[in-house]
């Protein structure tokens, strides 16, 4: 048994660490599928006979394609300066390029440590049959099997495993970690109010254990990730019920062999030895073809200072030369201002600031025909999430508005969401989160075990309102829950005038959702990718495929602007002396001993949820849930 449980080290980790933070809507029971950290994604050949070789001869030119990582939304170089590592939209849209030509036989995936969430798995399952359908075959290639190699092999023809990897496909499970009794033995004091029976935001810190709406809204929303997920593996791997029940117990820890034998795989092949099976299947010697998906990046030669200084400086051009989609990306916290690449956290955030920057860009620009809001957020900022709405609106009075929905768009995100025509999610995406939720940690009692004096001296009617001396009294609590019943009240018209339709008594009070059930109940008008809504849209205005772009927005940051995000500090002036050097090694010392803990991709999941709750440092109310989930 010890020699069983060392080989499953790699794939038991990944199920172990699918660590995900519910915010507004949650933060996908799923939405971490991955192993442990890597780079964000590498392309390649995996052995030195998979080198690109030109095809004839009667050779067969066969695709390679590696993932490795985290994959991303969108580049995150400097300006688009040098390199760029491919995005998932690089990915899928390359994918999709792949199907239509007609020299190419197949296509392998290996999947090295990938960091892959349940919406990307989908979507790149997506393009995967497209190839399929364009007669091409294939297989996908991993070391060990977690949930997302199952996942993302069920789209395949052959989901292929190395000799004598281990897979492990336990189920879900979340495991809630509840403070609210800890707090109170310590001397604090949790004040939360919350509009929305089953927001369930405050209730890990609030509470000791789950209300009874939060335990039927979680639940549900765990049943509709879990039918997701036997649903795709059933229709992919052709299982019925019952031997998907016998192929999950079998394989909740095991070998490859345990997975060939229940349907779950199909063979253990050693890397090597693909060259020998794809030929074989196709009629000839291989030609691998190693450029399927490629990098972008400016060409610059970065070996020359003076070139290399003159081009970071500069803004990225994002002036269109022809016809375009735009997607503008909310991804992250929502919060006030400019948006952060990394917070105390080192989660990032989207600020309402720079994404009315980009709208404003958008709406002036007559060769951008349509716009995709492109949705990954656990919500944030009531302000800024009105800001963006009011944004969206007054850009989609002049050209048509899509939202595809990422991992989710959760409350705040949400909000955003519902200024769009029309809504696409994946099937696993996260949506709704309709409510509110504001409050405090009053550590008087805390403060005085420790024997620290606080004296509080405050001038107007609700100056004190935010101390932290003292929970509110229920004068201050009233006056609370009268403004976020406010923003309810207007979170909940917002909703309404842009989903025809929608009965709020089913999907508000906080409510969560997931894929094809958000469309049944009108939070969503169909199921499709990133990519679906891009083609739909260019359709919708009249687009033939090939004669339009895609930009992304907002741009990639210049070198000056970088260098001044290093100089911001929470409320410090940028000219502190190292005020932006002390904020950057505490966020990276939070980030690593995060990271640490749980795993790079967990943490990176969780950190965006925790960045949304910061938002009660400065504001009173927030559209946002972040309670954090521990996923086995």
């Amino acid at each position: 048994m010890g020699d069983l449980t060392m080989r499953h080290s790699d794939s038991c980790a990944r199920a172990a660490r699918w660590v995900c933070g519910l915010a507004g809507a949650a933060i996908g029971a799923a939405a971490l599928l991955g192993g442990a950290a890597g780079p964000a994604l590498a392309l390649g050949s995996a052995h030195a006979d998979a080198a690109a070789q030109p095809a004839g001869n009667g050779r067969v030119r066969i695709g390679w394609v590696e993932l490795e990582g985290e994959l991303k939304e969108r580049a995150d170089g400097l300006a688009g300066i040098g390199p760029q590592r491919p995005t998932l939209r690089t990915v899928t849209e390359s994918l999709a390029a792949a199907a239509k030509d007609p020299s190419l036989r197949g296509l392998v995936i290996r999947l090295k440590d990938a960091q892959l969430g349940s919406t990307q798995v989908e979507e790149i399952g997506q393009a995967i049959a497209q190839l399929r359908a364009s007669g091409k075959s294939v297989h996908v290639y991993a070391e060990s099997y977690g949930p997302a190699e199952f996942l993302l092999g069920s789209y395949a023809d052959e989901a292929l495993i190395q000799t004598g990897g281990g897979v492990a496909l336990p189920g879900l499970t979340i495991e809630e970690m509840y403070m609210g009794d800890m707090l109170r033995w310590a001397g604090a004091s949790p004040d939360f109010v919350q509009v929305g029976d089953y927001k369930g935001a405050s209730e890990p810190i609030a509470r000791g254990g789950p209300s009874p709406e939060w335990d039927q809204n979680i639940n549900g929303l765990l049943d509709s990730l879990y039918g997701a997920l036997r649903d795709r593996l059933k229709e992919g791997r052709k299982l019925s019920d019952a031997q998907l029940d016998a192929a999950m117990e079998a394989c909740w820890m095991g070998l490859g062999s345990d997975a060939i034998a229940h349907g779950l795989l199909d063979a253990q092949v050693e890397l090597p030895d693909l060259d020998e099976r794809l030929g074989a299947r196709h009629g000839g010697k291989v030609a691998w073809d190693r450029g399927i998906v490629k990098s972008s990046g400016s060409g610059l030669d970065t070996s020359n200072p003076f070139a290399l200084l003159s081009a970071l400086s500069r803004p990225v051009e994002t002036t269109p030369t022809r016809p375009t989609i735009a997607v503008v990306h909310i991804d992250g916290a929502i919060i006030d201002g400019d948006s952060s690449p990394g917070g105390l956290t080192g989660g990032a955030s989207v600020g309402s600031r720079t994404i009315r920057r980009a709208l404003s860009a958008i709406e002036d620009q007559d060769l951008i025909k349509g716009v995709i809001v492109r949705v990954n957020s656990p919500g944030g900022s009531a302000t800024a999430s009105e800001v963006i709405w009011q944004g969206v609106r007054r850009v989609a009075a002049k050209k048509p508005v899509w939202v595809s929905v990422g991992n989710m768009a959760a409350s705040g995100g949400y909000y955003i969401a519902s200024a769009g025509q029309r809504i696409l999610v994946n099937p696993s995406s996260i949506v709704g989160s309709i409510g509110v939720v504001g409050g405090k940690i009053g550590l008087g009692g805390a403060l005085e075990a420790l024997r620290i004096n606080t004296v509080v001296r405050a001038r107007g009617p609700r100056a004190d309102m935010f101390t932290l001396s003292k929970p509110w009294d229920e004068d201050q609590r009233r006056a609370v829950r009268a403004k976020m019943q406010e923003v309810y009240d207007l979170f909940a018209a917002r909703v309404t005038a842009g989903r025809a339709g929608i009965d709020l008594s089913k999907t508000a009070e906080g409510r969560l959702f997931a894929g094809q059930r958000a469309v049944g109940m009108k939070l969503a008008d169909a199921v499709g990718d990133l990519n679906a809504s891009v083609r739909g849209l260019a359709s919708a205005v009249s687009l033939a495929d090939g004669s339009y772009d895609v930009m992304d927005y907002p741009a990639p940051k210049s070198l000056e602007e970088v260098l001044e995000d290093l100089f911001k500090a929470f409320g410090v002036a940028a000219s502190a002396p190292g005020a932006g050097l002390e904020r950057s090694r505490l966020v990276g010392d939070v980030r690593a001993a995060g990271a640490a803990l749980l795993g790079e991709r967990a943490w990176g999941s969780i950190a965006g949820p925790l960045e949304a709750f910061l938002q009660l440092r400065t504001q009173p109310v927030i559209l946002a849930s972040p309670t954090v989930l521990i996923v086995r």
